[in-house]
């Protein structure tokens, strides 16, 4: 890890940290040369106030408690590696959005980051028999020509669309809110421990941090933004998985959506989302076509 990297990597393990912070302080900065060493939190506190907006930083403000130190050099040993928007494996397709992450997080198989086609899989965490049996006749086809699935390790759809790529001898990313030390929920611990061998699990966040309510919307840009596509399998009006769409259409990307009954609420933001310009799926080669 380059004197640079290990410096940006540090920042983000600050509480007070925010994507504008950063960007503000490199904006001054480039090569964040003025940022040595810290041991204080009082000095970490003129880095970053509570505002979230940096002060001016002096060349004898240093940066980096032990602590922080430390926690970065263990990632190697828990086999956990970062990925700095400025190294050259870092996804590009995820440099295009909007706010992309400084860094990346990732434990597992790191060449899945460079594979495509990626398709974002998301949808309600209570997903009726309509929404699982779609995802079952759909996924050998996709799987079949290398589709790679990313989605949020959340209940649902999302661990649904995880299983069924693993089933069907896939590959798949989870794309998690909170660090790799806290998987939210807990009943996708096993799920995200067996991604974490033989798939990918990412987070923008460092490893101890804990889940927070706005990490979740937060995190959809990132599912969307490693993908070609989006698409949506099932979500009521008033969805967070509608994010997740919208985040795509903003970048230009594909948006899938699979039709439903009008009396299903599961549906209705799906026919919405084709009422809007989504493609209607009925089909895997309906997405097939778009995004190989």
């Amino acid at each position: 890890m380059n004197d640079f990297n290990e410096k940006l990597i540090t920042l983000l393990h600050y509480p007070n940290c925010t994507w504008n912070s950063v960007f503000q302080m490199l904006k001054k900065d480039p090569l964040l040369h003025s940022l040595k060493y810290v041991q204080t939190s009082k000095q970490l506190q003129m880095v970053f106030p509570a505002n979230g907006k940096p002060s001016t930083v002096s060349s004898n403000e240093t940066i980096h408690p032990d602590s922080i130190h430390n926690q970065i050099h263990q990632y190697k040993t828990n086999d956990i590696t970062v990925i700095t928007y400025f190294d050259k494996n870092y996804p590009n397709y995820l440099k295009e959005i909007y706010q992309p992450p400084w860094a990346l997080f990732v434990k597992g198989d790191i060449s899945l980051l460079e594979k495509n086609p990626k398709l974002a899989v998301v949808g309600s965490r209570q997903p009726t028999q309509y929404g699982k049996n779609a995802i079952r006749v759909l996924f050998p086809k996709l799987i079949e020509h290398n589709v790679l699935i990313v989605s949020g390790l959340a209940n649902g759809i999302d661990a649904l669309a995880h299983e069924y790529a693993i089933k069907n001898s896939g590959r798949t990313i989870g794309v998690i809110a909170g660090g790799l030390y806290h998987i939210y929920p807990k009943e996708n611990i096993n799920l995200a421990s067996e991604m974490m061998q033989t798939q990918l699990v990412i987070s923008e966040y460092p490893p101890d941090t804990k889940p927070e309510r706005w990490h979740f919307p937060a995190r959809n840009r990132i599912i969307s933004g490693l993908s070609r596509g989006t698409f949506i399998i099932e979500a009521k009006r008033k969805s967070g998985s509608l994010i997740t769409a919208n985040y795509a259409l903003n970048e230009g990307r594909e948006v899938f959506s699979l039709p439903g009954s009008i009396f299903n609420p599961y549906s209705l933001g799906t026919n919405d989302l084709i009422q809007q310009g989504a493609k209607l799926i009925t089909k895997a080669e309906d997405i097939l076509e778009e995004i190989r």
